[in-house]
């Protein structure tokens, strides 16, 4: 057995992939940084002048000073810890810590190190506090990380084996809750899932390609160079190499958009998704609390909010929607006997069999869902705190339809890839070897009974070998 992995937060940049590592628990984690953590606390303890949500209520209460700050602390996770919705899957919550771990490490918090240890003993032990999913407009995922707060302080429910309980010292409420952890942690598990679906879009889109006989004009390197979007020049480079290298004309002069424009539609999801990533680095690699306690200074600032995450994920899941779009035009091109000299719907049976038929409807119901979660939540806006919090960011939302547009997009490539290998049996193609090790991989994964049968468990497992394409 592989010895079990252990990422050091706080001393290096915590990575996507390490992050997922940690919320899939292949790996441990263990404290870095702690010297930055130790040196705002202390400088938390010494402080003198009004501070928000340490010597004042929050909000529109920031104006009220508190006198027992210890005790207003412990009110302050109590009233807070009110998020709604259902319990969020242990995977995200996971990552929820590992975020705000990381975030504390950075040394603005003011945070007791006693708290960063108990999350550590939490996600080394499998254990993790309930919390749930509705309690954030994106300026601070305030009901979630209350509920944590509670569940570390003794007050909460777990599911495993809790930390000893945390006596929460005064500003530690604040410290904990002044993030946007959970959203970050579900918005970097979704992103990483999406590109991986991303990258596996390109084989299967090669794979439908050679399956119709299409052109491989459209991806010279002389169009791309003379239109050069890196996300298109990439696209088309990696569909040729899969392909062999050969530029050369198909079975129809031009073919449909879904093969001919897929480098133009495709390339702006894979910068869409480089984009959402390095936004994610930044947000999980800073301390971003309000107020930001240094050893020289406090700072009341607004580097909570969340406007560049949710933009970041507003123009990800529009550029999905687009190229699963092309993925369903493409799956109905493989439908169709003028384009695979094959029968209607890839049938193998007698007269009148359906074959893929139900697959594209598969793929529009996915399809449909994918198309209402891209609905852009920056679209949004709230007024809070009679008027202190005069607008919202929305990311929490976008996270989580983010999960959903990257799962009905796993479904559409799902179904497509399924019509494909199909097509490649019934002609017993002659593939490139980039391809063909793909399609040989997906060929052993699926069922080749090729009569009419449910398809349900084959898009099930295309969709499991699109996961592990990383």
């Amino acid at each position: 057995m592989d010895a079990v992995r252990t990422v050091v937060l706080g001393d290096t940049a915590l990575s996507t992939a390490d992050l997922r590592r940690i919320a899939d628990g292949t790996a441990q984690v263990a404290l870095g940084g702690t010297e930055r953590l130790r040196r705002s606390w202390l400088a938390a303890r010494e402080l003198a002048q009004p501070v928000y949500g340490r010597t004042t209520g929050v909000g529109s209460n920031c104006g009220e000073p508190v006198p027992d700050s210890a005790e207003h602390g412990m009110r302050l996770l109590r009233s807070h810890a009110g998020a709604i919705g259902d319990p969020v899957p242990e995977r995200e919550v996971r990552a929820m810590l590992a975020v705000r771990l990381n975030q504390v490490l950075r040394g603005g918090s003011g945070l007791q190190p006693a708290i960063a240890e108990a999350m550590v003993t939490a996600l080394n032990t499998a254990a993790h506090p309930q919390v749930h999913e509705h309690g954030s407009v994106g300026t601070g995922d305030l009901g979630p990380l209350a509920e944590l707060g509670l569940a570390l302080a003794g007050e909460g429910r777990w599911s495993g084996p809790p930390p000893t309980p945390v006596a929460f010292h005064p500003g530690d409420a604040l410290a904990l809750i002044s993030s946007n952890a959970l959203t970050i942690g579900q918005a970097a598990l979704a992103v990483a899932a999406t590109s991986t679906l991303l990258n596996g879009s390109v084989r299967v889109a090669a794979l439908t390609l050679s399956a119709v006989r299409g052109s491989t004009e459209p991806f010279a390197p002389e169009v791309h160079r003379n239109r050069p979007h890196a996300g298109s020049m990439r696209v088309a480079a990696d569909v040729l190499a899969l392909l062999g290298g050969e530029v050369a004309p198909g079975r129809c002069i031009q073919d449909p958009f879904g093969l001919r424009c897929f480098p133009q539609v495709h390339g702006p999801a894979l910068e869409a998704a480089a984009d959402a990533e390095a936004v994610l680095a930044a947000e999980m690699n800073s301390a971003a609390e309000n107020p930001l306690i240094t050893p020289d200074r406090v700072l009341h600032h607004g580097g909570f909010h969340t406007a560049q995450l949710a933009l970041a994920l507003d123009r990800l899941r529009l550029a999905v929607l687009a190229t699963a779009q092309l993925s369903a035009a493409r799956l109905a091109l493989l439908a169709d006997p003028d384009r695979t000299g094959l029968r209607p719907f890839l049938a193998a049976g007698p007269p009148g069999s359906s074959g893929i038929m139900l697959l594209e409807y598969d793929a529009g119901s996915a399809l449909a869902e994918l198309r209402a979660a891209a609905f852009p939540v920056t679209l949004g806006h709230m007024v809070l705190s009679r008027g202190v919090e005069d607008h919202a960011g929305f990311a929490s939302q976008a996270a989580r339809q983010t999960k959903r547009a990257t799962d009905a997009y796993r479904l559409v490539l799902a179904c497509e890839l399924v019509a494909a290998v199909r097509a490649h049996r019934m002609l017993g193609t002659e593939l490139a070897p980039p391809i063909r090790e793909f399609y040989e991989r997906a060929r052993h994964r699926l069922d080749p009974d090729l009569r009419d049968r449910p398809l349900s468990g084959d898009v099930a497992s295309a969709a499991a070998l699109l996961d592990e394409l990383t």
